[in-house]
């Protein structure tokens, strides 16, 4: 539970950073244009809100737990004084004119923007005036267009304020990956001083790899990270394989069909790095604990067999669940032997020492002046590497893999690790301004894809028109949502 939580919170936060400096990119071009912005929220705020504040007569406002400000708007009356209905027989609605608001309702200040903080952590939006959005503001809509308003722009215009929230998070990315590198540099394993050699997924082992080979190249070219391996073969296609077993170089060849195998068989670590299996720590209660494990001890062997690699204990560890088993380890030099009870979950209760601890690691610094280049190119490298990624999405297999929250917030570490949180914020600012471009009505990428047709044709859609896109475009996100976030409910009951 206390990882859940810790996961949770990482995740929020993160999320919470990159909504919010999206929408400010949408914020900042409204104003620099003068286009009122009528809200800002940073989470959803159904029915009521956690705070809510505006600026009236040069004076703040602020409400705490506060039900929200009702719509300016009502119903259309005609001349006898009776309802008006539309064409499907739904009343027309009409804005409330400024003049017969009282004084202290909110809704007499439009030209302020009411800032906020909703209960609902899925999001946050920013409501610009004139503009045909999930807010479905028609009463605003039916009206003239006012100056102020997002409408009344001419494209040159418009076109900005719907990309600044993707160009808010894509420049974000490259400022946070700058930052990284800056702080911690980067620290890698060049596969040549894997001298334990690598191990394989099932998949893998089913294409012709074996437990302690190492891979050299990849369609005749020299590869130096397991992330170069994975672009390679999983994502660019790449079929033929070298690697070194024994004192031989063998060429694999993977099948054609070889990321979709992948994907089916929901394997998401294909490469480790094969090390020694060394104690870091024992649990307080745990078996290792009750068999006098202690931290620097070296496991060499289980139930008679001579393993001292991390994957082949573990391996072992999972067949003997709920057994005895004997164990022979190395303290100060001398062989120990010791009997232990194995869990239900195939663990001794200790904590392992990493494979950095044994393997001579690549380190690069970066001085402030290299950190901004170096992380540009690792910001464009991440945003190409996902754009390649989709193509596995439209694949039966690739579908089934598709996750939402939960599997988003597996991705951050079980332990707060700042160098992580603020790779993997890079890393979803990245896929967040991809996402958005995507030409999907109720995506940024929509009103740009309506934008450029204007820009084409010279006629702007009409607004019903890009009410009824809006609203498809909702209902598809909501579907690809539920889709999402059920598969990740399926894998956690059923797998």
């Amino acid at each position: 539970m206390e990882t859940f939580f810790i996961r949770a919170i990482q995740l929020i936060l993160s999320l919470s950073i990159l909504v919010v400096l999206h929408e400010l990119g949408h914020f900042a071009f409204a104003r620099l244009f003068k286009v009122r912005v009528d809200k800002f929220y940073m989470f959803f705020n159904p029915n009521f809100s956690l705070v809510r504040a505006k600026k009236i007569n040069g004076k703040w406002e602020v409400k705490f737990f506060a039900a929200n400000v009702p719509a300016n708007e009502r119903p259309k009356l005609d001349a006898d004084g009776d309802v008006m209905v539309d064409a499907k027989k739904k009343p027309m609605l009409e804005q409330i004119p400024i003049s017969e608001i009282p004084d202290g309702d909110w809704r007499k200040y439009p030209e302020t923007t009411e800032w906020g903080i909703g209960w609902l952590p899925l999001g946050g939006y920013c409501k610009i005036s004139g503009m045909v959005d999930e807010s479905m503001d028609l009463a605003q809509m039916s009206a003239e267009p006012q100056p102020w308003e997002y409408r009344s722009r001419p494209v040159w215009q418009r076109l900005p304020i719907i990309i600044g929230g993707v160009l808010v998070n894509f420049i974000l990315a490259m400022v946070i990956y700058s930052a990284v590198l800056f702080t911690w540099g980067e620290e890698y394993l060049p596969l040549q001083n894997a001298k334990y050699g690598l191990q394989f997924s099932k998949t893998m082992e089913t294409c012709g790899f074996k437990n302690g080979d190492n891979i050299l190249k990849i369609d005749g070219q020299s590869v130096e990270q397991r992330s170069d391996v994975i672009e390679k073969i999983l994502i660019d296609g790449n079929q033929k394989v070298t690697v070194a077993r024994d004192s031989a170089q063998i060429d694999l060849v993977l099948p054609k069909d070889f990321a979709q195998k992948v994907l089916a068989a929901g394997e998401t670590d294909l490469i480790a790095i094969r090390h020694p299996f060394v104690v870091a720590e024992v649990t307080a209660g745990s078996p290792a604990e009750k068999a006098k494990l202690q931290a620097g001890d070296s496991i060499i062997g289980i139930n008679g067999k001579s393993l001292f690699i991390f994957q082949d204990i573990a391996n072992q560890l999972d067949v003997s669940r709920n057994k005895l088993i004997d164990i022979e380890y190395v303290r100060n030099g001398k062989i120990i032997q010791s009997k232990i009870k194995v869990d239900e979950n195939a663990k001794l209760g200790v904590a392992y020492r990493p494979y950095f601890d044994f393997l001579s690691t690549k380190r690069i610094q970066y001085g402030f002046f290299a950190a901004i280049p170096a992380g540009i190119n690792l910001g464009w490298e991440t945003l190409t590497s996902y754009v390649k990624q989709m193509k596995l999405v439209f694949t039966k297999e690739g579908s089934k893999q598709m996750g939402g929250f939960g599997s988003i917030g597996k991705m951050f570490p079980k332990m707060w690790d700042w160098q992580i949180f603020w790779s993997m914020t890079a890393l979803l600012s990245v896929i967040l301004a991809f996402m958005n471009f995507l030409p999907i009505p109720a995506l940024d990428g929509g009103y740009v894809l309506f934008l450029l047709y204007e820009m084409i044709t010279g006629r702007k859609p009409n607004d019903k028109f890009l009410e009824y896109a809006q609203t498809a475009g909702f209902f598809l996100l909501m579907a690809l949502l539920v889709f999402a976030n059920g598969n990740d409910i399926f894998k956690a009951i059923f797998k």
